[in-house]
């Protein structure tokens, strides 16, 4: 599925199911809750945090699709192309960092 899909898909199923989207603050506190259901995955499967029994069966790649799903809402309300923006994004990172990296010392 191609970006642009994903945003047509997700667009279609809040007309479908979703009666309308929640206004754009509501979906940046939504964002918000998601990133940090991550960050509590990662912080117990890879940091030194222990997973509490509530926490066992959380599925990483589901709270990350969460995390998507919200950026693209965000996306879709905002009138933002993401294929264009990440495009545009990647030009760029490519630009101010093509050697910055390999220059990087804590790198190697």
């Amino acid at each position: 599925m191609t970006i642009e899909e994903a945003q047509a898909k997700v667009d279609s199923w809040i007309k479908t199911y979703g009666v309308r989207y929640f206004n754009e603050l509501t979906n940046m506190a939504v964002l918000t809750e998601e990133v940090g259901e991550v960050a509590r995955i990662i912080s117990r499967k890879y940091g030194e945090q222990s997973f509490k029994e509530s926490d066992k069966n959380k599925d990483l790649a589901d709270e990350l699709a969460d995390v998507l799903w919200v950026v693209i809402c965000l996306a879709n309300q905002t009138g933002v192309n993401l294929t264009e923006a990440f495009e545009k994004n990647l030009a760029k990172k490519t630009s101010r960092d093509r050697e910055r990296h390999h220059n990087n010392e804590k790198l190697k």
